[in-house]
């Protein structure tokens, strides 16, 4: 789970000065922490994204490692995706 969790904030920063202000992304990122998005559901609102069948795969185990999780780490990830996007370094708002 860390290496997951590594891997995808460290993509934040990037995406945030690609996409400044990108919508999808924030919802995107928001799903994968709320604990009351199956894997089901969350596969489906990233298709678009990932449509090919080992991409989704993928997503449903990141999605799972998130399930795994306690709210209160579910909490601590949202207030560090919130300290990245808010940083001087991240040219926009979440």
């Amino acid at each position: 789970m860390k290496l997951v969790l590594v891997f995808m904030l460290a993509a934040i920063p990037i995406c945030c000065y690609a996409s400044s202000g990108c919508h999808a992304m924030d919802d995107i990122i928001a799903q994968t922490i709320n604990s009351s998005v199956s894997v089901a559901e969350y596969q489906g609102l990233v298709k678009q994204y990932a449509p090919l069948p080992y991409d989704q795969k993928a997503l449903g185990k990141l999605k799972q490692c998130f399930l795994d999780q306690s709210e209160e780490t579910l909490a601590n990830v949202k207030v560090l995706v919130d300290a990245v996007y808010n940083s001087k370094d991240c040219p926009q708002s979440a």
